[in-house]
């Protein structure tokens, strides 16, 4: 059975192990094959069979045991190191980009469209737009994401147009700012997390994308009159963007917000 170094990938260790656990699973057949035969022989005392059998299904057994034992000592793979290390993203990356899938790195998350992937190196999960996920085999993380990509968002843009119009009067009332002036959505951001672990559970990656889902639909009146703008201008330089990903694979950059009457 082989060990799996330290540099394999963790598709590649998977993959031998999945082979090793096939191997040992045809002796645990066996076995059992074998204890069916001394089953039916006592029941019907065949005392030749079940001799022949008895001695089958210990050699049998022996066999599974140390093929249960190599393919327990076989898994060296630490896959916690792989996560943290950041090798797991690229790993990912590169599975996705072999696959046609469009996926991206920004700010220790993958943004795929229509979701964002974080990972989580303590218990090696990873996020799917905060849904916790334990498949984190790189071919079959990288299909779901894929299969993700072809089914419409599950998207709501009104209350979130909404809800954005809210936090935005909330910034300009706080900076003194003139009606319908352009602010910067990571102040709306701000605004929209302000309770304790709020940016953690609502990050700028998930803000950005659902900016992008906003932009999609053309949903840009309230109910009160005014029109949803998203101004550029100096605002996408340094810290004061947003990136996300559109469908098909293209960085999108939102800096500025305003909400303009509808003359």
């Amino acid at each position: 059975m082989n060990d799996l170094g330290r540099d394999d990938s963790l598709e590649e260790a998977l993959q031998v192990i999945e082979r090793a656990a096939d191997a040992t699973l045809k002796v645990l057949a066996a076995a059992a094959k074998e204890a069916k035969r001394v089953k039916a022989a006592a029941a019907v005392g065949q005392m030749r069979e079940l001799q022949s059998a008895l001695s089958s299904v210990a050699r049998l057994a022996d066999d599974a045991s140390s093929s249960a034992t190599e393919l327990r000592d076989a898994w060296r793979f630490d896959v916690a190191e792989w996560f943290a290390s950041g090798r797991y993203t690229k790993e990912l990356l590169a599975s996705a980009a072999e696959a046609g899938v469009q996926a991206f790195e920004s700010d220790d998350r993958i943004l795929s469209y229509p979701v964002v992937v974080a990972l989580s190196p303590g218990d090696t999960t990873v996020l799917v737009d905060r849904s916790r996920d334990r498949r984190v085999r790189p071919s079959v993380l990288v299909r779901q994401l894929g299969v993700l990509q072809e089914r419409p968002p599950n998207f709501k843009p009104q209350p979130f147009l909404a809800t954005l119009a809210a936090a935005y009067d909330l910034v300009v009332a706080s900076k003194g700012s003139r009606p319908e002036a352009p602010v910067r959505l990571v102040d709306v951001h701000r605004v929209l997390t302000l309770l304790p672990g709020a940016a953690r559970d609502y990050t700028r990656q998930e803000f950005a994308r659902d900016l992008y889902l906003l932009d999609q639909t053309g949903v840009v009146d309230t109910t009160d009159g005014r029109r949803l703008t998203l101004p550029a201008s100096s605002l996408t330089r340094g810290s004061a963007s947003l990136t996300t990903v559109t469908r098909g694979g293209q960085r999108k950059v939102y800096a500025g917000i305003a909400f303009v009457g509808i003359s």
